[in-house]
């Protein structure tokens, strides 16, 4: 039954039957909890790549499928389900999970077990170490480029003082971290921050704390289901000061349960979608820069005809090229070594090797032309349905670009793109 099974449960826990053969990648979602209005969406965009990918041949005629768990978005059953990923299902190959404190949670077991990790999520946890075993790859910016773009908007804007209101969770408090030292290092003025545990009935007292610096912009830096809770009582409270916010806050679950036009005028940065091919500096310091999304939309028009309908999440872009990229290195070492890399640290190398700017590059559009030169040992860079991606020597994505954002009339429209020319990459 393979993917056909997996396509009729996709929010039913129950594992599916697979090809006896089939090459396995294993993904941990947030089907049930706060987070669950994500999970189906990028359960799709996986399930596509794997249509794709057979489609193309697989690998040399076995074909992928894969293994999803839920992760209830809780810390404590995701932390089971990830690790029942690993040693009941034995998948060598993982991607997610989308919070950053259940893959922190199995750091260990990743080494140990020497299993593949690949992170499409915003706030996956940072690699920035080599590892003797195992294999993390990040493919979203890291808080660093968030930290940079969001300093040089403030700045632009004309902004000279700031501070946060940030959830104590690792994503967002780097994020915060990064943004005030990016300011600074600018000459702006960062004033005394507040921070929060989530999961709390009221937010009152932190809010107001947090607007007695007076500070030019308060960076809100939290997930969804918080934020919302803090914009609203926010609001109810006459709207004191103003928001820079954060990248997890462009989801339209935000716009969903806050008061109708509370955040119209205020401007965030998230991940951008123009490949780097697509932008174009207009002056000599690549401080104007000019995009164009037609990589992005043509992604989005695939997975819209395959899912009736349905619009790819920003974040769907990145787990349809996890995947994809997963593949890619398989074929590749499959055809040079004669062999299927078990290895997570053996298929990390690949997979950065194989983005080197001296290869051709091999679009998501034409998998069919890129599985076939692979299996014959022709090594391809991919330009994918999120970037064209190069990797640092830890395994981390770099990104030049990030997309500059607003909400107007309750709805997020896109602005200009700020470049990260910020001067250290992390």
């Amino acid at each position: 039954m393979g993917l056909a099974s997996l396509l009729s449960a996709s929010c039913a826990p129950i594992a599916p039957d697979h090809p006896e053969d089939a090459v396995l990648m294993g993904a941990l979602l947030p089907f049930s909890g706060s987070e669950s209005a994500i999970g189906r969406n990028l359960e799709q965009a996986m399930l596509l790549a794997i249509e794709d990918l057979n489609a193309a041949g697989g690998l040399d005629g076995r074909p992928f499928d894969l293994v999803v768990r839920d992760s209830h978005s809780s810390s404590v059953r995701g932390l089971n389900q990830l690790l029942a990923l690993l040693y009941k299902d034995e998948v060598r190959y993982v991607i997610g999970p989308e919070e950053n404190d259940i893959s922190l949670g199995i750091a260990q077991d990743v080494k140990s077990l020497d299993v593949f990790q690949m992170l499409p999520g915003y706030a996956a946890p940072t690699v920035a170490r080599s590892e003797a075993r195992g294999g993390r790859m990040r493919l979203a910016p890291s808080p660093f480029a968030v930290g940079c773009a969001l300093a040089k908007s403030a700045v632009q804007e004309g902004i000279g003082t700031v501070n946060s209101l940030a959830a104590r969770d690792d994503y967002n408090a780097s994020v915060s971290t990064e943004f005030k030292t990016n300011f600074a290092a600018l000459e702006g003025r960062v004033l005394p921050s507040v921070t929060f545990t989530s999961g709390q009935p009221s937010y009152a007292g932190k809010i107001e704390s947090a607007f007695e610096a007076r500070a030019g912009r308060t960076l809100l830096a939290a997930y969804p289901a918080t934020a919302s809770t803090i914009v609203t009582e926010w609001t109810v409270s006459g709207r004191p000061g103003t928001w820079l916010l954060g990248p997890a806050l462009r989801a339209e679950v935000l716009l969903a349960n806050i008061p109708a036009g509370s955040l119209d005028g205020y401007f965030g940065v998230s991940p951008s979608l123009s490949l780097r091919s697509e932008c174009h500096a207009m002056d000599g310091a690549e401080e104007k820069i000019d995009c164009t999304t037609g990589n992005a939309e043509a992604f989005t028009g695939h997975f819209s005809r395959r899912w009736g309908g349905d619009v790819p999440l920003p974040a769907a872009h990145f787990y349809y090229d996890g995947v994809v990229l997963i593949a890619m290195g398989l074929a590749y070492a499959e055809a040079t070594s004669g062999e299927i890399p078990t290895s997570g640290h053996e298929l990390q190398k690949i997979i950065r090797g194989l983005s080197s700017p001296d290869h051709e590059a091999a679009s998501w559009r034409d998998l069919k032309t890129a599985m076939s030169e692979l299996r014959a040992g022709i090594p391809l860079r991919y330009v994918g349905a999120a970037a064209e991606y190069e990797f640092d020597e830890y395994g981390a994505s770099m990104h030049h670009f990030m997309q500059k954002w607003t909400i107007d009339d309750g709805s997020f429209v896109d602005l200009a793109p700020v470049s990260v020319t910020c001067e250290a990459w992390q």
